[in-house]
């Protein structure tokens, strides 16, 4: 696979619940995350949930945890929490003090560490106090046209009688400046952390400190009737080489209500078979090639409100058995793969 780790922002105003989100995000069994923040003290992350120690992170599994005091510090701890031998699945950062989510997007982007690739801006808005705090009924916040992910939260403390009024107010401000946001309505940070990175297995690692591992499940007991929208799923896997141009297609247009694409494909180049990973988050297409071929392909479509049965479609599609050569295909996610680099 790829050695790019994503990274993910998480952004949001001061009080609309992104260290809530975060600690919901780490109590996932079975995914190693990295975490960056500006001020430990101050947002109260889950320290025993995030197995490392602050500034100086350790090769721990279920994570390490950074704290930069400024932006200036972001890509030398982006280039710590990446490193092979940390074997982190993903690294999120808490975007508390930092910068604005288009200044961070930037930022991760245009890292300087080898190993990092974008994965998504998610912004999480105070559904009750949106218009009183980042909205004041002007121009739609220009936040939203860097985010792939937006989190209506606190949806449960809107009046009922007005609440989907609300709420649609507001993913209307959202859709004026970024038509192609995913917009998820939840309560209390509650989303599904396969919206937002893989999960490595379904139990912790034999070797994850047992400090974390009763952490997760004594939240897991608190809340197990408060479960958040879940994520629906679509697979295929094919066996031989496919054309490359059909997948290039399925990454630019992918199917409705996908948030998340991955996968490894072999491509047929008319010569050889050749290998390459490809990802996508909201509309970021990241493409890698890989050293040898694999014997077959593999994609995943992950999206809350996803038709399973529709992109299952589209996906068998796009690894359909190859006919040829593709020679306008294959310079097209050549492109792609040198856009990602």
């Amino acid at each position: 696979m790829s050695s790019h780790v994503p990274v993910t922002a998480l952004t949001g105003h001061l009080g609309a619940g992104k260290t809530t989100l975060l600690n919901r995000l780490l109590r996932q069994p079975g995914a190693r995350i990295g975490v960056i923040v500006n001020d430990f003290g101050a947002i109260n992350v889950d320290a025993g949930l995030v197995a490392g120690q602050v500034d100086e992170p350790v090769s721990i599994a279920g994570g390490c945890l950074c704290c930069i005091e400024d932006v200036s510090g972001l890509d030398a701890a982006l280039e710590r929490l990446t490193r092979p031998r940390l074997a982190l699945d993903a690294v999120v950062v808490e975007a508390s003090g930092l910068a604005e989510p288009g200044a961070l997007a930037q930022l991760i982007a245009a890292s300087g560490a080898p190993r990092v690739r974008p994965g998504g801006v998610v912004d999480v808005v105070d559904a009750v106090e949106y218009f009183r705090t980042v909205d004041d009924g002007g121009l739609p916040p220009a936040r939203f046209s860097v985010a792939t992910l937006v989190v209506l939260n606190k949806v449960d403390l809107l009046p009922e009688d007005s609440r989907e009024a609300t709420l649609a107010a507001i993913e209307a401000r959202v859709r004026e400046v970024n038509p192609a946001a995913h917009v998820v309505r939840t309560s209390r940070g509650r989303i599904d952390p396969a919206l937002v990175h893989d999960v490595a297995m379904a139990e912790d690692p034999p070797d994850q400190l047992p400090l974390a591992s009763l952490l997760r499940a004594e939240r897991a007991a608190q809340d197990h009737h408060d479960h958040g929208p879940h994520a629906a799923s679509a697979s295929v896997r094919a066996e031989g080489p496919v054309a490359p141009g059909a997948v290039v297609e399925l990454l630019l247009d992918p199917p409705a209500g996908a948030y998340r694409m991955k996968g490894t494909v072999a491509v047929d180049t008319g010569r050889t078979v050749k290998g390459y990973v490809v990802n996508l988050v909201g509309g970021q297409v990241h493409v890698a090639g890989l050293r040898t071929a694999p014997d077959g392909s593999e994609l995943v479509a992950i999206g809350v409100g996803l038709d399973a049965g529709a992109a299952q479609a589209r996906l068998e599609a796009a690894l359909a058995p190859s006919s040829g050569p593709d020679g306008v295909g294959l310079r097209r996610l050549e492109r792609l793969r040198r856009l990602s680099a």
